[in-house]
């Protein structure tokens, strides 16, 4: 009984190849999501603004010039800088080389305008985050705290300065958050929430979710949308979360577009502005993953050569932990030929391979 108790730990505890390949696919569907179309060859100032994963140079730029790079540009123009990584930002344009770098030219692009009058800055470009204004990671704060993007001001948020009430929704039961700063500013959005909010950090009661003055399925053909409070009884008005498709419900009749004009969010009907959107776009751009081809490749193994490579992989990739440590500690980002001279010195570390003999009877 006991051995096969020590059989079932061993199984529970045990790694397959199908395991690291499916580890790898996710690890790239995710590189693949925040980088989208963009490549680490070709600058994408000739693209002109759009929502790009983006880095701030703090060894170009003195701390009180904002200004962010391309993926490429980080890699040809700032190589061994100290970079920001700032995730991905709408409508804007790679700031590498112009007036804000004091002389220091773009290697991919060197003729730029002198500024990109139309890029949109805030604190995140001088590495700090939230209503605390602390960086991330934070040094001093040892509780881990998840933190979200407002889809509005695209700052990251720690959950617990939500202003929420109640426990946050899981991921999967909403797609988007507004933060409580942007939600004050639009308090119109509120009279979407009755419908389309998975949480809003004060609960809607049952009375306003029946009121019916708010038509918010039919509001864009009547357009009688109340502008006020009064629709929705909130106690305050906080971090709201949204179901997916609920920008679809916003009113487009030409009183209402006036307003996302006045309040400078017409972003909110352009169905491309989404993260998710974005994500997607960047997962159908990408070549044949490494799942993909691994498991063309494993179809071809046996038994023991699939163990053999599952022990190789886990080798590989504690060498690879212990490879990249230094790059962190100092701030660093990885290039493509750092990751070459790490693969050609595992090559020269290889064991000699191990003949299995076969017998013959």
């Amino acid at each position: 009984m006991s051995g096969n108790v020590e059989e079932l730990n061993e199984e529970e505890n045990s790694v397959t190849m199908l395991d690291v390949l499916r580890e790898e696919s996710q690890l790239e569907e995710d590189a693949y999501a925040v980088l989208g179309a963009s490549d680490d060859k070709n600058c994408t100032y000739s693209k002109g603004y759009t929502r790009q994963a983006l880095y701030a140079c703090k060894t170009c730029c003195q701390k009180s010039v904002r200004a962010a790079l391309c993926l490429a540009c980080s890699f040809h123009c700032h190589e061994g800088h100290e970079l920001i990584e700032l995730y991905t930002k709408r409508h804007f344009r790679c700031d590498c080389g112009n007036s804000k770098f004091e002389g220091k030219k773009c290697n991919l692009e060197p003729s730029k305008d002198s500024v990109n009058s139309e890029n949109q800055y805030n604190h995140n470009f001088d590495g700090l985050y939230c209503i605390c204004e602390r960086p991330y990671p934070d040094p001093d704060d040892t509780t881990n705290d998840e933190m979200l993007q407002c889809i509005i001001c695209e700052d990251w948020y720690h959950s617990k300065h939500l202003e929420c009430e109640k426990e946050m929704p899981a991921d999967g039961a909403y797609d988007e958050m507004i933060c409580a700063g942007c939600m004050r500013k639009n308090d119109f959005l509120w009279n979407y929430a009755t419908k389309y909010a998975a949480f809003t950090g004060t609960e809607v009661s049952s009375g306003d979710k029946e009121d019916e003055s708010i038509d918010v399925e039919n509001q864009s053909k009547v357009c009688t949308l109340p502008q006020s409070n009064s629709a929705v009884k909130m106690s305050s008005r906080k971090s709201c979360f949204w179901i997916e498709g609920w920008r679809a419900a916003l009113c487009t009749c030409e009183s209402c577009k006036e307003l996302y004009r006045n309040k400078h969010i017409m972003f909110l009907l352009d169905p491309s502005d989404s993260v998710h959107a974005y994500e997607e776009a960047g997962k159908i751009n990408r070549r044949e993953s490494q799942y993909e081809k691994g498991m063309k490749a494993l179809a071809s193994l046996g038994h023991v050569e699939q163990l053999t490579a599952i022990e190789e992989y886990n080798i590989m990739k504690e060498r690879l932990k212990q490879y990249l440590q230094k790059f962190a500690e100092n701030k660093k980002v990885v290039r493509e030929e750092d990751i070459k001279e790490f693969f050609s010195e595992m090559e020269s570390k290889k064991r000699p391979k191990v003949v299995i003999p076969t017998y013959c009877r």
